[in-house]
């Protein structure tokens, strides 16, 4: 058997270091006496892998069909999972777990949130070898999405899959508007720039004889931001964070961005002030030909048209780049870990990479090669039309206060909403969003 890597986090651990993390990212501290029912992982039947998720309804109905699918690779083991509310609770509840050493053997994590929990010392890195001899391997993962689960040269998680900012739109009307390619697909020299994009926005409109692109921002804590990051690291305009600051961005570049969005929701090509759920409701009900949204949504979209299509998020500004995050499986820390309980976890999470064909069928990317390698994946539809965007995904930016549910998306899409709603100018959105970028690497880092 292989040796478990020594965690190469900062020494002691503490409830304070810990707290400091889980509060810097927007989380709110729950009582001790919360946790006092999760028990020691460690303490568990010798063939039980207990497993903390944040999957409920469909996804959470799929993982316990993946965890079916895998007991054949997993023999001997039995997965006992435990599903906790998405956001701030769950993220403060595995910090403080993994402080006393309590956690689970394993947990779903985003992997925007690695940054503030890996150099903490709240997690324990994967060995690699042992992955290995379950099938699972570093050359199974794309780039893009593998490079975020390192730190300083240990791998802190393990990718479930990829969960892309895309664009999904109604065959009918997209047909046309002469917007797709012989096969079907989305034509995407037709948005490749963005007068092409507005441009193509009208014909959609026209097309469907309503209103051509959906995009539900109004509000939200999070959209506005998937959308400019996305756009903005097609750019090629520099984002570095560098703790203490100041910010390293290009503020030309970010009010180019900023200005295109202005005009993607200003009433011409997109109904305008929607929320989330006014945007969703808006293409399901074919008030739009097209809308804006994460890939998660497709159960949603297809149940209304069993027809959809999707397609990668078109190449805007020159260089590839989809705002996309990841569920991965991480270690919650433990100072003494059974060697053996190990094993079983890393077989346990081997076994689910195998079955992500079920993961899929919601609309996730498998973030194990292998499976979006398949014959059976290519015929999923329309899935496999945007299968691509995982070798162009940007996460967030690799800072300890950022990431899924964070505080720092929800104080940059304020700024957006306030450029698209309120007509605050792009330049001057621009700069407010530096400020705020400083303002939060003037806090120092719990590491």
């Amino acid at each position: 058997m292989t040796g478990t890597p020594a965690p190469v986090g900062p020494p002691g651990l503490t409830r304070r270091r810990a707290l400091t993390a889980a509060l810097a990212s927007g989380a709110a501290v729950l009582g001790a006496g919360t946790l006092s029912g999760c028990g020691s992982a460690q303490a568990a039947d010798a063939s039980t892998v207990r497993l903390w998720d944040l999957f409920s309804g469909a996804d959470g109905g799929l993982l316990n069909d993946m965890v079916r699918a895998a007991a054949p690779d997993m023999p001997g083991t039995h997965i006992e999972r435990t599903v906790l509310e998405w956001g701030t609770p769950y993220y403060t509840k595995l910090a403080m777990a993994s402080v006393g050493g309590r956690g689970p053997d394993v947990a779903v994590s985003h992997m925007s949130r690695l940054a503030g929990y890996a150099p903490t010392g709240l997690l324990d890195p994967w060995d690699l070898d042992l992955l290995a001899e379950y099938g699972i391997r570093r050359e199974d993962f794309t780039d893009a999405v593998w490079a975020r689960t390192q730190y300083r040269g240990h791998t802190y998680a393990v990718p479930l899959d990829t969960h892309p900012f895309i664009v999904f739109f109604h065959p009918g009307p997209a047909a046309k508007a002469g917007l797709l390619t012989k096969d079907g697909t989305l034509d995407a020299e037709a948005f490749s720039s963005p007068d092409r994009f507005l441009a193509a926005g009208k014909e959609l409109a026209r097309a469907s004889g309503k209103q051509g692109i959906a995009f539900g921002y109004v509000t939200d804590t999070a959209q506005g931001w998937r959308l400019f990051y996305g756009l903005y690291k097609q750019t090629g305009g520099a984002f570095e964070l560098p703790e203490g600051g100041p910010a390293k961005v290009d503020v030309d570049r970010m009010t180019e961005v900023i200005a295109f969005m202005a005009k993607l929701v200003d009433g011409k090509v997109n109904p305008g002030r929607l929320d989330y759920a006014a945007a969703i409701a808006a293409f399901a009900n074919r008030q739009t030909a097209m809308i804006l949204s994460g890939e998660w949504e497709l159960g949603t979209y297809r149940a209304a048209d069993p027809k959809v299509s999707a397609a990668p998020f078109p190449t805007v500004f020159g260089t590839p780049a989809i705002y996309a995050d990841s569920h991965s499986f991480v270690l919650p820390h433990h100072p003494d870990p059974d060697p053996e309980r190990r094993r079983r976890t890393h077989r346990a999470v081997a076994a689910l990479l195998k079955a992500g064909q079920i993961w899929a069928t919601a609309g996730h990317i498998p973030a194990y090669g292998p499976v979006t390698r398949t014959a059976a994946y290519h015929r999923l539809e329309p899935q496999s039309h945007y299968a691509q965007a995982q070798n162009h995904v940007v996460l967030d930016p690799t800072a300890w206060f950022a990431g899924a549910g964070s505080d720092f998306q929800n104080a940059m899409s304020q700024v957006l909403q306030q450029a698209l709603l309120d007509g605050l100018a792009p330049d001057r959105a621009a700069r407010a969003m530096v400020r705020r970028l400083n303002t939060f690497l003037s806090k120092p880092s719990p590491a």
